[in-house]
């Protein structure tokens, strides 16, 4: 029974890891849904792929502004790499 409770405890603190994953998801299937939903409603090929074409870079452009946090080095990281000690 323990194991469960720090299972759970693992999965709360990682929630809002899960929140982030589940829009980066979204955002990366958005144009592909958008497309189905189309073919669906019976639009012609033309109209189908444009749209799907225009939600699905907007999708990436907010899953870059969403992730360009993680691609920055942080100011620390910048000092440390910039000295160096001549032994």
């Amino acid at each position: 029974m323990s194991w469960l409770k720090k299972e759970l405890g693992y999965i709360k603190d990682s929630f809002s890891q899960i929140i982030k994953g589940f829009i980066l998801f979204v955002c990366a299937t958005s144009g592909l849904g958008c497309a189905l939903l189309l073919r669906h409603l019976g639009y012609n090929g033309t109209i189908i792929a444009f749209t799907g074409i225009v939600i699905e870079a907007i999708g990436l452009f907010l899953s870059y502004l969403f992730l360009q946090k993680h691609f920055t080095p942080e100011e620390d990281e910048v000092v440390q790499k910039g000295k160096k000690s001549f032994k």
